[in-house]
């Protein structure tokens, strides 16, 4: 069971539809590419328009974003399911600033404000700090929560450390160590757990109840320990004491809810909108 989010990327284009579908395991949408081409430009037919396109951006430019998309497949008009060139979050903003039309103007715009601030963010990193606390606040999360959220962060970077020092250095060997201390006191992996509290791309950590996060803390604190006492080296022994660290963290589910006669895991979360349950399949091509 797959979802359809009612506030997407599809906001910025004034409510008209732009199919979309989620992959759970990427955790990115893929967005339907001739409908966002339908909205940028007055081409009566989308799809030519994408063919003449594609051309030159491949022939004249050498860009690699027509060999980036993937054919999913789509109801169609026709109700029919049809296979369909769509490109995930960071491919369509892309394709945007290479579509000549007026209307991708505000887009353009948008992004190019968009790469201003980060770079200010980088002579002066106070603003980010500043985005990210006022973004919680508008969420309406307390200060109180904000100042642990923030310690939380610095934390995480200390375990990351000692992987690195551990000679962890792929993304996915750090996302895999993640999950190995999920797993261990939730039985989930990150991604299960973001299906089970039924959210996307948004944080797992700001959609946790207050002994959800304090497993999880416990989890990484004790894992970045014993690496600490035992200096793990490699993916491997990394791995073990990944495992171990969240082992520490679900004997102290058990007790709590042995003592609290209650699930220390909740679906629940902190989101102001919901997901529309569709049936949509993803294939790999």
């Amino acid at each position: 069971m797959e979802h359809n989010k009612l506030e997407t990327i599809t906001n910025l284009f004034e409510g008209k539809e732009i199919r979309s579908i989620w992959d759970s395991e990427k955790e990115d949408y893929y967005f339907s590419v001739v409908d966002v081409i339908g909205v940028l430009t007055d081409s009566k037919d989308a799809s030519d328009y994408w063919t003449t396109l594609k051309r030159r951006l491949t022939n004249d430019e050498g860009s690699e974003l027509p060999t980036n998309c993937r054919s999913l497949k789509f109801k169609a008009k026709d109700g029919k399911m049809r296979n369909t060139d769509t490109l995930d979050t960071k491919g369509i903003l892309r394709l945007i600033e290479s579509v000549p039309s007026p209307k991708a103007e505000p887009f353009k715009v948008w992004l190019a404000n968009l790469g201003s601030e980060r770079i200010d963010e980088v002579f002066d990193p106070e603003i980010a700090i500043n985005r990210a606390v006022n973004y919680y606040r508008r969420l309406g999360y307390s200060d109180e929560w904000i100042k642990k959220r923030l310690n939380g962060i610095v934390d995480r970077f200390k375990l990351t450390d000692i992987w690195k020092d551990g000679g962890i250095e792929k993304p996915v060997e750090y996302a895999m160590l993640t999950n190995e201390i999920y797993k261990g006191w939730s039985g989930m992996k990150a991604s299960e757990y973001k299906a089970y509290k039924g959210i996307r791309k948004e944080s797992l950590r700001d959609n946790m109840t207050d002994i959800e996060v304090i497993l999880t803390d416990l989890g990484e604190v004790a894992t970045r320990d014993i690496a600490t006492t035992e200096h793990p080296q490699g993916f491997s022994e990394n791995m073990k004491v990944a495992a171990r660290g969240g082992q520490v963290a679900n004997d102290a589910r058990i007790s709590y809810e042995q003592a609290t006669k209650k699930s220390a895991i909740s679906n629940k979360n902190a989101l102001n909108y919901q997901y529309k349950d569709e049936t949509k399949q993803i294939e790999n091509k």
